[in-house]
Order: C-alpha cells, then sequence, then structure tokens
C-alpha cells in the first residue's frame, strides 16, 4: 500500500514537471543558460577537489576567494534567469486562461435567454448615459429627476 502511494507521488510529479522539461528542451535561452550554470559549478567544483582532504581550507576558500564566488554568483544568476524565464511563459498562460474565462461569464451572461436582454439594456443605458446626456429629460441627470 505504502508503495502504490510513493509510486502515485513519483507520478504525479512527472506529471508536474512535464511542461517545465519540455519548455527547457524547446527553448534556446533556458537551455544556454542552465548549460552555462552547469559549466560554472563544474569548474567551480574542479577547483574546490583540489583541497578535498582539507575540508577547513576548502571552507575558507569557497569564504575568501573572490574567484569562486564570482563564479557561483554567475551560475545561480544563470539558474535565476533560466527560472524566471519559465515561469514568465506559465504566468502568460494563467493571465490568457483567466481572461478567456472572464470573457466566457461576460458572454454567457449577454447572451443568456434568461437575462441575455436585460442586462445588454442595462450596459447600453449605462454607456449611453455616460456620455451624452442629451437623450436625458430636461432637469434631470442621467434619467434621474433633479432636487
Amino acid at each position: 500500500m505504502a508503495r502504490s502511494k510513493t509510486k502515485d507521488k513519483v507520478q504525479d510529479a512527472a506529471v508536474n514537471l512535464k511542461p517545465y522539461v519540455e519548455r527547457a528542451i524547446t527553448d534556446e535561452r533556458i537551455r544556454s543558460e542552465v548549460m552555462s550554470a552547469f559549466s560554472t559549478a563544474r569548474d567551480i567544483y574542479s577547483d574546490l577537489m583540489r583541497d578535498r582532504e582539507r575540508p577547513v581550507k576548502l571552507a575558507s576558500r569557497v569564504a575568501t576567494d573572490d574567484d569562486i564566488r564570482e563564479k557561483l554568483r554567475d551560475a545561480i544568476e544563470d539558474l535565476r534567469r533560466a527560472s524566471d524565464r519559465l515561469q514568465e511563459r506559465r504566468e502568460a498562460t494563467h493571465a490568457r486562461a483567466r481572461t478567456l474565462l472572464i470573457a466566457g461569464i461576460a458572454l454567457g451572461i449577454l447572451f443568456n435567454p434568461v437575462t441575455g436582454p436585460e442586462t445588454r439594456r442595462f450596459i447600453r443605458d449605462m454607456v449611453s448615459a455616460g456620455g451624452d446626456d442629451s437623450d436625458s429629460p430636461a432637469g434631470s441627470t442621467n434619467g434621474h429627476p433633479q432636487p
């Protein structure tokens, strides 16, 4: 039973990651930024592994070596740009979906056989009353008599 739950979690994770992986494969900028970050990380790793027998020296080198810190910053920035680019497309897709949903609801309200004619009349009155008061009776403001 526990095994099936784990398997389900892995399958769900794979399904959730699929759009990101597909985008990373097809988007040249994302791929180049990830590859640049990977290359920089590999350079840092090979530099640091010369001191792997002395962990204190390794740690102090990471903390004080400007070249290594600059490479780390570059790798992190490359990954951040790739991440932002991935999320940018996703947010644009969500915005488009939200706009389509709102447009669909508005069309449903306007063309609903029960409420549509009344809603269209209300909107037409609001639009015509907002810009031109010539249709309003004399001595009134937007169809309401003045006191």
